[in-house]
């Protein structure tokens, strides 16, 4: 059976263990519109788009002409 020449690194070892951590999604509720949403992402509500509580855009009604 193959064995490593070197010794890998204690850091090496951590990055390929801290994988497991990164599939539960952390949720938040947002104080502006109190709506559940992943925390650091942007989400919609009632037509705009909010980050951290503050509105960052609304979206624009199309006119059929």
């Amino acid at each position: 059976m193959p064995n490593p020449k070197r010794r890998h690194s204690q850091q090496r070892s951590a990055k390929r263990r801290t994988h497991y951590k990164a599939v539960a999604d952390t949720l938040s509720t947002d104080a502006a519109s109190g709506e559940t949403h992943v925390r650091h992402r942007a989400h919609w509500s009632e037509d705009k788009l909010y980050y951290k509580g503050k509105v960052v855009m609304e979206k624009q009604q199309s006119s059929a002409s």
